[in-house]
């Protein structure tokens, strides 16, 4: 008789979960920075309000963003009235653009993924989507499924209303499911609409308007495999620890509600602070292990949630500049994409290596870290380690 044990660990891979292949999209409409606020005060009908409106243009001017692509577009907001207000009755009209529309962008990047991975994508064994909106039943997965042609065996995830640490919660659940489950190739991804929490300025609620400057749309995917084939598969970064931790006491740093006025949400002052004291700790836990206890020493993917944040990290880690580039290109050309930021900054990773011709996928180190963080006040942590292209 073959017992439970064996069969569990027939059932295993040997090798670590991998990063095999990714793919990102955005939608065709760019909103360039500089002019935004002039377009945002003018289509919400909101011209008058211009002290509030100079405010706006300071924290656009210091967001460090250059631009970010919508699916919202001046024709679809003028057919909706509703979305200039700041709590007028919407999300209906919200909710039936989500619905279509993420899965859409999402597929865009997932073929840009399966066509890198080059294996037939009868071959994808689970599914994991992840987005902060659009809930429906069934879900953004079961779109996804059918717009792609998966096999209808594929084991599907839907994570709804993650947030920003979103992007590191989808590769900790991809390394478990790689790692537990021989042969599998695990689709991840990540697709984020602002369409649900688009809406006009408020004198009282400037906590929006911090929103508004920083967060643009964009879907990534990324196909997760262990014990690759050779000659066939080309890895790219081993997913090696993950860990999940939320900072007691701090949910009202970030939160958001669902409303029959879309999505508002708030973000408090005392973010980057949060941030920033909190991350050692998840550091230390993460790489003493290893023996690393220099941050400069590793590559970083951290969500590019303003740059507050990231100046306060490089402060209290004492990173060199260079640390956070990746980071800072995709929070420039693309703004705060909430889940889909960290996927993008793994493609910027990757790509730039290429150019430099630099010996591995990450900047020519053998170690990194990607950091999600997002409301509860959670933080995400993922090792990983670069492979030779």
């Amino acid at each position: 008789m073959v017992s439970v044990s064996e069969i569990c660990k027939a059932q295993r891979a040997e090798g670590p979960a991998t990063i095999l292949a990714i793919g990102t999209a955005n939608p065709p409409n760019c909103i360039e920075q500089s002019t935004f606020s002039d377009f945002y005060f003018r289509i919400t009908n909101n011209e008058h309000k211009t002290e509030l409106k100079q405010k706006f243009q300071r924290m656009c001017d210091k967001s460090t963003i250059k631009r970010r692509y919508a699916y919202l577009t001046e024709e679809i907001v003028k057919d909706n009235p509703n979305f200039c207000a700041y709590t007028a009755p919407s999300f209906d009209a919200r909710q039936e653009i989500m619905v279509v529309e993420i899965p859409k962008l999402a597929k865009e990047a997932a073929v840009k993924a399966i066509k890198e991975w080059n294996q037939p994508k009868s071959k994808i064994t689970h599914l994991i989507f992840c987005t902060f909106s659009g809930g429906d039943i069934p879900g953004a997965d079961y779109q996804l499924a059918k717009l792609l042609g998966l096999h209808p065996n594929v084991k599907r995830y839907m994570m709804y209303q993650q947030g920003c640490f979103g992007g590191g919660t989808v590769l900790r659940l991809a390394k478990d499911l790689a790692e537990n489950n021989k042969g599998a190739r695990v689709l991840v991804v990540c697709s984020e609409l602002t369409a649900i929490a688009f809406c006009g300025p408020s004198e009282t609620h400037l906590e929006n308007l911090v929103g508004q400057a920083l967060f643009g749309d964009g879907a990534a995917a990324v196909i997760v495999g262990s014990d690759l084939l050779p000659e066939i598969e080309k890895p790219l970064f081993e997913i090696v620890k993950t860990a999940q931790t939320f900072v007691p006491d701090s949910e009202e740093a970030i939160f958001a509600h669902q409303r029959e006025a879309g999505l508002k949400f708030h973000i408090g002052r005392n973010v980057s602070e949060v941030v920033s004291k909190n991350i050692e700790k998840a550091l230390i836990a993460a790489f003493k292990p290893l023996g690393i206890s220099d941050y400069n020493s590793i590559f970083w993917i951290a969500h590019p949630g303003g740059p507050a944040i990231l100046d306060q990290v490089e402060r209290k880690l004492g990173l060199m500049p260079e640390k956070m580039r990746a980071t800072r290109e995709v929070l420039s050309e693309y703004g705060n994409m909430s889940s889909a930021s960290v996927l993008f900054i793994l493609d910027v990773m990757r790509t730039k290596s290429s150019q430099d011709q630099l010996k591995t996928t990450g900047e020519g180190l053998d170690w990194g870290v990607l950091f999600g963080f997002g409301p509860g006040l959670t933080i995400e942590t993922v090792v990983l380690h670069s492979v030779a292209i």
